[in-house]
């Protein structure tokens, strides 16, 4: 008798469990993760490659591919990917062949934005250069070929703290087609068409030859293959003379300076993720989420970086292709991710985060993704976005640019720039060393740039000595000269420690899953399961107390 009590029991207490877990309210979308694939932007690819080593903790597995926006959106129009990232959307006219838009239900989400940045090898007397300046005229003579040596008069009329080499200039161009080289050219046909123009007709292209992510280009230029391509040549010590555009992204990881360039209150910036920020103040937003970058090319501010936008990601609306409910509903999951705690991460990985309008934009967008739980689309609900709680957003703590970077001044700041931010340039003979402490931008670490505010970092963060950017994380990088691991995903480098900081940014765990009613489910399953244990263990052992007590009675 006293062994069928504990059998009863336990089958009671199983019945108990398995009707708490049945009667228990369960997400409206309660999908299961599966692994999903991308391709597109490589410069958008070293942001999106941390995001999703970032999520493997929540049992997301993200793939992503950096083969170029162009070949991104072809991937995605022909059914081969569950989403892709691009610069340009589709319906563009590029040297007369025509990208119409693909015949599955698709949005644009805007991911993470940033500068086009030109990030060179230069030396004078064997010193690297970290500080060279370019007004526009002079950036667009040397892609177009019009100024081919960097001891030219016009490059010395800009930069009057430099003893500049008497060396070719090397441009280096994408040989793929780049969402890069679309929003180079795009800003070269707006702000500078008769060079461009000029520049294209040379090439055989059509006139006026407009945006094109295909950069026409022969000797001397260089052409290769991808922002690693790119910006791996340039940084190699035996390629001096050479410079390229590049997401400053990658100029931070291999540890090389980036031009400043001229803006229209005639200041000479970096792309720093702040002045990428004020900048794109300036941008129109279409209703397709889309941008319109003209505003932010005359942005008239004096921190603006003239050549910023922000990079979409393209994703399914139906139920389509090779798009499921459990990808829709892993993919709702890691847009979640990187437009709420993955734009913390955005400044020390060498971007600008999105500001809160493009946020809750992107979450809106993800409401319309098949599959998704409706959790992942509520910018209330966990959207642990630490640069929400910055009155007025990043832009507002951008420091103001030093004097000695403003147009026409006798000498330069000696500042460095990019991932040379900590080597400052020193002057030429009976030049000024104005500007020498701080990194980009001019500014003492922590403290005020001359002629504006001091920067007010993040909430939790230490000012950056590398120039005033709040470091909340750890900035990956690449040593140059070190070996980097490869990503079984993608066969892309891994990125390793740069000389300031080692590891990757810290991914901080957040609540990304649970849709209504999934915390009283919680409550409900630990009473049951305490229940359950009490039930199981608790009789055996008054059983053998109660036994123990007759073995001892006389």
């Amino acid at each position: 008798m006293t062994r069928a009590r504990p059998l009863a029991l336990y089958v009671l207490a199983a019945l108990t469990l398995g009707l708490v877990l049945a009667g228990a309210p369960q997400s409206a979308n309660a999908g299961t993760p599966v692994p999903i694939s991308g391709a597109g932007s490589s410069w958008s690819a070293n942001a999106i490659d941390q995001w999703r080593r970032n999520v493997n903790q929540f049992g997301l597995r993200v793939n992503f591919v950096s083969t170029g926006s162009s070949d991104g959106r072809n991937s995605f129009k022909n059914n081969t990917v569950d989403y892709a990232v691009s610069e340009i959307p589709y319906g563009l006219n590029d040297n007369g062949v025509a990208d119409p838009p693909p015949s599955r239900g698709f949005a644009y989400m805007p991911i993470v934005a940033g500068g086009t940045s030109f990030m060179y090898n230069l030396k004078a007397a064997g010193k690297r250069i970290t500080n060279l300046r370019m007004s526009g005229d002079l950036l667009t003579k040397i892609f177009t070929g019009v100024i081919s040596r960097w001891d030219d008069a016009a490059v010395k009329a800009e930069n009057p703290g430099l003893a500049l080499p008497a060396r070719p200039i090397v441009p280096v161009v994408r040989s793929d087609g780049s969402g890069t080289s679309a929003q180079f050219t795009l800003w070269m046909s707006k702000q500078h068409p008769d060079l461009w123009n000029a520049y294209c007709q040379k090439m055989g292209r059509a006139v006026p030859c407009g945006q094109t992510s295909n950069y026409p280009a022969k000797a001397p230029f260089l052409s290769l293959a991808g922002s690693l391509g790119v910006s791996g040549y340039v940084s190699q010590d035996k390629n001096e003379g050479t410079i390229t555009y590049v997401e400053e992204s990658y100029a931070l990881n291999t540890g090389f300076p980036v031009v400043k360039l001229l803006n229209k209150a005639g200041y000479y910036v970096p792309p720093d993720g702040r002045n990428v920020a004020v900048a794109l103040l300036g941008a129109t937003i279409n209703a397709d989420l889309t941008q319109n970058l003209v505003g932010v090319y005359d942005n008239p501010d004096k921190r603006a970086y003239p050549l910023s936008s922000y990079s979409y990601m393209i994703v399914p609306t139906k139920i389509e292709g090779p798009i499921n409910a459990n990808k829709g509903y892993t993919l709702g999951k890691f847009a979640k991710y990187f437009l709420c705690e993955g734009q913390n991460s955005a400044l020390e990985l060498g971007y600008s985060p999105l500001p809160k309008n493009l946020v809750q934009a992107g979450l809106d967008v993800v409401k319309r993704i098949p599959g998704i739980d409706l959790a992942d689309a509520d910018i209330t609900k966990s959207c642990d976005n630490k640069t929400f709680s910055v009155p007025g957003g990043i832009a507002k703590t951008a420091p103001f640019p030093p004097e000695c970077d403003k147009r026409g001044g006798p000498t330069q700041c000696t500042t460095g720039t990019g991932g040379a931010a900590k080597t400052p340039t020193p002057p030429k003979t009976g030049g000024s060393t104005g500007g020498t402490t701080g990194g980009t931008g001019g500014a003492t670490p922590g403290g005020a740039a001359a002629g504006g505010p001091a920067p007010t970092p993040l909430p939790g963060t230490a000012p950056n000595p590398a120039g005033g950017i709040p470091t909340p994380g750890i900035v990956p990088g690449i040593v140059p000269g070190t070996t980097t691991a490869v990503d079984p995903d993608t066969g892309l480098p891994l990125p390793a420690a740069n000389t300031a900081n080692t590891g990757d940014v810290a991914a901080v765990p957040t609540a990304i899953g649970g849709g209504t009613g999934s915390g009283f489910s919680t409550v409900l399953v630990f009473l049951a399961g305490m229940l359950f244990c009490g039930l199981v263990i608790g009789p055996p052992l008054a059983a053998r107390r109660l036994a123990a007590q007759r073995d001892e009675a006389p």
